[in-house]
């Protein structure tokens, strides 16, 4: 007698084809079951789309380089303060030319964005305080990983756009 024989005769318990059979099948469903909760947890938290149709952005690229470019020679300073104000925010952009003077009459925008949810995102209009400072508030505002997205413009002309990851706690 093996001792699997004898340890079955001991115990009672034997191996059979059907026992085998379940044992695969609740591997297999185990793993099918675990691959689809990660597959429906990485569909509804993240679609992967950027934009909608990259033929179409794609279109406005040089126009985009060109605005770069501006931008650059330009030589502005510009500096964001995002101010946790309770459960919002405070937010501040100072905007100062080549020379170090504040730059007024701008119709500055700020907006956060969320990396993962579309549906998250937050646009506001700031006011111009003072001379080149422009300021803000947010009402809620959670906690993470965010890209503060800063927009100048005088009239139809974006004159700054900038896009930068920001922590919030």
């Amino acid at each position: 007698m093996t001792p699997v024989q004898a340890m079955n005769e001991q115990s009672g318990f034997r191996v059979t084809g059907r026992t085998v059979l379940f044992a695969l099948i609740g591997f297999f469903g185990l793993i099918f079951a675990a691959n689809g909760v990660m597959l429906w947890l990485a569909l509804s938290s993240h679609t992967g789309t950027v934009v909608g149709s990259s033929y179409r952005a794609g279109g406005t690229f040089q126009a985009d380089v060109d605005a770069a470019r501006a931008q650059a020679e330009r030589g502005w300073a510009v500096s964001a303060d995002l101010l946790r104000s309770g459960p919002g925010a405070v937010v501040e952009i100072v905007v100062k030319d080549a020379g170090g003077a504040p730059v007024s009459g701008l119709a500055v925008t700020a907006g956060l964005a969320n990396p993962t949810q579309a549906g998250k995102d937050i646009a506001l209009s700031l006011v111009e305080s003072e001379t080149g400072r422009y300021g803000g508030a947010i009402d809620t505002l959670e906690a993470g990983n965010w890209r503060l997205v800063i927009e100048a413009a005088r009239g139809d002309e974006r004159l700054y756009r900038s896009e930068n990851k920001v922590m919030i706690r």
